[in-house]
């Protein structure tokens, strides 16, 4: 069985004129939400034994946070061009890639491949994975090699709706 944690980039600034869509920093909230995102799922026991990031600068940041706070080091955190600007396939690619003894891995990554991922993967419909949402899924497999679009969602979560809980 293999765990695989969909993270999307924290809240980003566009206050900045004349900056590139791949060097956009993280908005004070945004820092804000991914230190407490990180927190509540280490309160939950919940690690990545292994960690993939776009290079954009809004999702590298929050994966350095996350990272921060998991006790996990920074110089590992592999940082894949391919999931800038990438589809859901490039998502299953990556994942497929990742060495089997590996069981949890977490990939910080963009919308809209994020959100269509997790729907490809799962029975219900999630409307959006919001920033700093983090999609749990777990894969009856024991390969990476072997994903398919069969998981389940362990859990889906993001700071709004720790926020305001229904």
């Amino acid at each position: 069985m293999k765990k695989l944690y969909l993270v999307r980039h924290a809240k980003s600034s566009w206050d900045h004129d004349g900056v590139h869509d791949m060097d956009r920093p993280l908005k004070g909230r945004g820092i804000t939400d991914a230190y407490e995102t990180a927190q509540h799922l280490m309160r939950h026991g919940e690690v990545a034994q292994r960690m993939f990031s776009s290079p954009a600068t809004r999702a590298l940041h929050t994966a350095l946070i996350f990272a921060r706070e998991m006790n996990y080091p920074f110089n590992e955190i592999e940082i894949v061009p391919a999931l800038y600007e990438c589809r859901p396939d490039d998502l299953a690619k990556q994942a497929r890639s990742i060495p089997d003894t590996v069981e949890v891995a977490m990939i910080f990554g963009h919308n809209p491949a994020i959100t269509t991922f997790v729907n490809q993967c799962i029975a219900h419909h999630i409307d959006n994975v919001p920033t700093t949402g983090v999609a749990c899924l777990r894969f009856e497999i024991d390969r990476w090699a072997d994903l398919d679009n069969r998981a389940e969602l362990v859990f889906f979560d993001y700071p709004k709706r720790r926020r305001n809980p229904s």
